[in-house]
């Protein structure tokens, strides 16, 4: 594996896909962003996102970013700061 990330916020597309039996070709297909970005999102790569982005993938995966995206508890049991 790659170096940890500098960030706690996690991917959460290829869950969303597997509940929904799509592929990343459909879904670059259907939101209009290329499968290489598609795959460092899904793989938790990336560094960031660009909004239009992230409301191209969530308007094709009928998800809210919520869905998509949540941040990591560095601090189990006790609150995200």
């Amino acid at each position: 594996m790659g170096e940890p990330a500098d960030h706690l916020v996690t991917c959460h597309l290829g869950e969303l896909l597997e509940s929904r039996a799509m592929t990343l070709a459909e879904l670059s297909r259907l939101a209009g962003v290329s499968v290489v970005n598609l795959s460092v999102l899904k793989n938790d790569r990336a560094k960031a996102i660009r909004f239009s982005t992230l409301t191209a993938v969530c308007s094709a995966l009928n998800c809210t970013p919520g869905e998509l995206l949540s941040i990591r508890n560095p601090y189990p049991g006790e609150p995200i700061r």
